[in-house]
């Protein structure tokens, strides 16, 4: 939070972000609190990053452009697989039970 100093010779600053014209105080420290905002920023989108991270469709800060939909296609291929793979292994189970029970 910058000051204006409109009339030096008078002491009188200006606020830009409230446009509060006033008399500069000596007893009166005023502290810049924009590296704090820029920090916030960054939390922020931080912040929603991680909120993205919940949707298959969003796209991440850190990933690249057209990346959107990786995770839904992965998640589709890998459970394809283990699905063949356990239906496999119970039709196989089954035809072993069938087998020896003379079924077949």
């Amino acid at each position: 939070m910058s000051m204006i100093h409109v009339a030096p010779e008078a002491h009188l600053v200006l606020d830009p972000l409230t446009s509060l014209l006033a008399a500069e105080r000596e007893d009166v420290i005023a502290y810049s609190m924009d590296p704090v905002m820029v920090q916030l920023d960054e939390l922020d989108k931080i912040a929603d990053d991680l909120v993205n991270s919940l949707s298959p469709n969003k796209p991440l800060l850190s990933s690249f452009a057209g990346r959107e939909n990786t995770s839904m296609q992965a998640g589709f291929y890998g459970n394809t697989f283990y699905g063949i793979v356990v239906g496999l292994g119970v039709a196989g189970l089954l035809l072993l039970v069938m087998s020896a029970l003379g079924g077949i």
